[in-house]
């Protein structure tokens, strides 16, 4: 027998949940051939056979939490390898007559799965009692959430009062919803997004760029751009340039809050937002300040590539000292980004859109995109902010000063 266990899952890892399994037990599986999906709060892994064979035993189930180093399952080896025989049937003795001085007593059901006890004592739920949804009885996490998101008994009503009616969702109604557990992922974006709010003293400041000079220089050299550098011309590459030149001048805003201490970063290591079918990821460029626009546009389309295939590794998000979040490609005219903590800023791209603006005391119409920079206000004043997206600006609307490096 091989055991199949869960690998290393990265620094500051230390758990994972079982999303699900591409085999079941008695599949001959190939080696190297991918058996399950982990997620952790930071990416999707998949854990491939460590060797060839059939797949005789599954131990962790899908939704249950488990660590490094944690048996997953077994494999037979051999390349057609002899699925497990069935388990023999239990001789069962025949039931006691009943008696009115005792019940009979319940057969024995397995104790819960661990991912349903962790969420039991989480939430204060017990589990005596209760009869799950698994094999023999065996209280499952499904079970646990969805007992939890009953609501408690209503107090009962004095005797001599006549029981008030109790209000019921509609049939139609509860037909027509679904509960979908949220991934480890989603989790935990929603719990960094809350903490983001709570711990900082977070802030938005808005200006507008005219993106004529951007697009004409990008319509231009896109062609030839494509064909020497084997990568599309996109704007992404001089917003991250942009960027940099602006964290040069103004270092609060890639700098990080550690206890009573600032640690200001010497190095742009930018993260860029992308929208996958499980959520958002923030993968990272680093040393963006020492690439070219065509090494940056190389490395965010690879990143969107992995992203897709959900073959990020733990790397390619972690360490990063700013971000740019990009809704406009979603059509977003004006947002307010939160912070990716611990980082002190993060800038909101948006949405491009033809207004009529005063150029030279002439209104003329412009390709215009309102820019929103979100910062940490305990280290980042207003100046600073409002600094940093002018230079933004500037290095924008005359691009030739990222290439002559002003």
């Amino acid at each position: 027998m091989t055991e199949i266990r869960v690998p290393t899952l990265g620094e500051s890892v230390s758990e994972a949940t079982i999303g699900r399994w591409f085999k079941k037990p008695g599949d001959t599986v190939a080696a190297d051939e991918a058996l399950v999906e982990l997620e952790t709060d930071k990416v999707t892994l998949e854990v491939n056979a460590p060797a060839a064979g059939v797949l005789t035993d599954v131990v962790a189930k899908d939704g249950e939490t488990v660590t490094p180093g944690a048996l997953l399952g077994q494999i037979a080896e051999g390349a057609a390898g002899a699925p497990r025989p069935a388990p023999a049937a239990p001789i069962v003795a025949p039931p006691p007559a009943a008696s009115s001085a005792a019940p009979a007593a319940e057969a024995p059901s397995r104790p819960p799965a661990p991912s349903a006890a962790k969420i039991a004592k989480e939430q204060g739920v017990d589990l005596s009692g209760i009869v799950g949804s698994g094999k023999q009885g065996q209280v499952l996490k499904g079970d646990v959430l969805a007992l939890a998101a009953r609501p408690a008994p209503a107090a009962p009503e004095p005797v001599s009062a006549p029981p008030a009616p109790r209000p019921t969702a509609p049939p139609a109604d509860a037909e027509r919803e679904e509960r979908v557990r949220m991934s480890r992922l989603r989790q935990t974006i929603a719990k960094r997004l809350k903490e983001a709010q709570s711990n900082a003293a977070m802030l938005t400041t808005f200006n507008e760029v005219d993106m004529s000079s951007v697009m004409a220089l990008r319509n231009r050299y896109k062609e030839l751009f494509e064909k020497k550098h084997q990568v599309k011309l996109g704007f992404m590459g001089f917003f991250v340039k942009a960027c940099c030149k602006a964290l040069e001048e103004v270092p609060a805003v890639n700098a990080e809050i550690d206890g009573s201490d600032v640690i200001y970063k010497h190095y742009c290591h930018i993260g860029v937002a992308v929208g996958t079918d499980k959520g958002l990821v923030v993968p990272v460029v680093r040393d963006a300040d020492r690439m070219s626009v065509a090494e940056i546009e190389k490395a965010i389309g690879d990143f969107g590539r992995k992203a897709r295939e959900g073959k990020l590794d733990l790397e390619d998000l972690t360490g990063g000292t700013f971000t740019i979040s990009n809704g406009g490609i979603y059509g977003s005219l004006m947002s307010t980004p939160i912070l990716n903590a611990p980082q002190s800023g993060i800038l909101g791209m948006h949405k491009i859109e033809e207004r009529p603006v005063v150029v030279a005391g002439k209104i003329e119409i412009r390709p215009m995109m309102y820019l929103a920079l979100s910062y940490d206000h305990r280290i980042v004043d207003g100046k600073e902010a409002v600094t940093f997206l002018v230079r933004v600006k500037e290095q924008l609307e005359d691009p030739a000063r990222l290439v002559l490096d002003l």
